[in-house]
């Protein structure tokens, strides 16, 4: 059983940044995989970056350009997602989710746990 809780959102001016926190609450981390989607409204989850507990490794949505980091801490167990100059388009509820595949990391379907989400509004 997974249990995990977002924090961090809030409003933002447009160029800002913000940091979002997962905090995870796991039996076993050895085979997970961490990751961030968000959903805008009237919008699909989309899948935005993710992170494999045990090495660190990392992927990324298309089209971010660089703007945007996931990590983790394996001895706060926490994953934090770093999202610089940040714009209206970025305005999302974000989700922190979790897997034990590897592949399609980029499918919410994979996803077995999710945390409540945590609001981003980018103002211009």
């Amino acid at each position: 059983q997974v249990h995990l809780a977002e924090s961090g959102g809030g409003l933002v001016d447009l160029g800002g940044s913000r940091r979002l926190s997962c905090a995870v609450s796991a039996s076993s981390f050895r085979s997970l995989m961490m990751a961030w989607f968000r959903q805008a409204q009237a919008k699909e989850r989309e899948f935005v970056a993710s992170v494999i507990w045990s090495n660190g490794r990392t992927y990324y949505a298309d089209g971010l350009n660089g703007r945007f980091t996931v990590s983790r801490d394996n001895v706060a167990n926490m994953v934090y997602l770093q999202m610089n100059n940040l714009t209206p388009e970025d305005t999302a509820v974000y989700y922190c989710g979790v897997t034990d595949s590897r592949s399609y990391y980029y499918d919410q379907a994979q996803y077995t746990s999710w945390g409540k989400g945590t609001q981003v509004i980018v103002s211009s």
